[in-house]
């Protein structure tokens, strides 16, 4: 998933991390995504603004990692990748969102961004864990794996 595509809801076509197969996989839904072939978890990768981020957050049974960020921001940019990496390593136990401040106002406004990339770890709709600013990889997956066992 590119951070230059505007998405909200909209159904993305995942190949299975264990078999392969391409699957659709939808911004929000009650569950969380499995493959039709081998029913291995899938990614969970989704875009969201203003209007869809009830849908694909908040309704959200996994916990979510928020990744609030916009397209000229170069710190942004470089740690996306991470976060996909993170977002497919963790398939089944976190969904990544990625909200553009520059379209999402009422989001950056909710969070209080100040600087970005914010990151967020939200359970049930609650923070449970923020990073303000671009960080390696390997401190990334430490902070995420605290936030998702606390």
């Amino acid at each position: 998933m590119r951070h230059d595509r505007r998405c909200v809801t909209a159904n993305d076509v995942v190949p299975c991390p264990s078999c392969g197969k391409k699957n659709r996989v939808p911004g929000a839904a009650k569950g969380t995504p499995r493959c039709a072939n081998c029913h291995e978890p899938l990614p969970w990768i989704a875009d969201a603004d203003d209007q869809s981020f009830g849908a694909v957050v908040d309704s959200s049974k996994v916990p979510v990692l928020l990744d609030l960020w916009a397209p000229w921001c170069g710190p942004c940019r470089m740690v996306s990748p991470a976060l996909e990496t993170l977002a497919r390593e963790n398939a089944g136990a976190v969904k990544l969102v990625k909200v553009n401040v520059d379209e999402a106002p009422g989001i950056a406004q909710r969070f209080s961004v100040q600087s970005i990339p914010t990151l967020v770890v939200l359970r049930q709709g609650e923070v449970v864990a923020q990073q303000i600013g671009a960080v390696p990889e390997p401190q990334l997956r430490q902070w995420l794996g605290a936030a998702l066992v606390g």
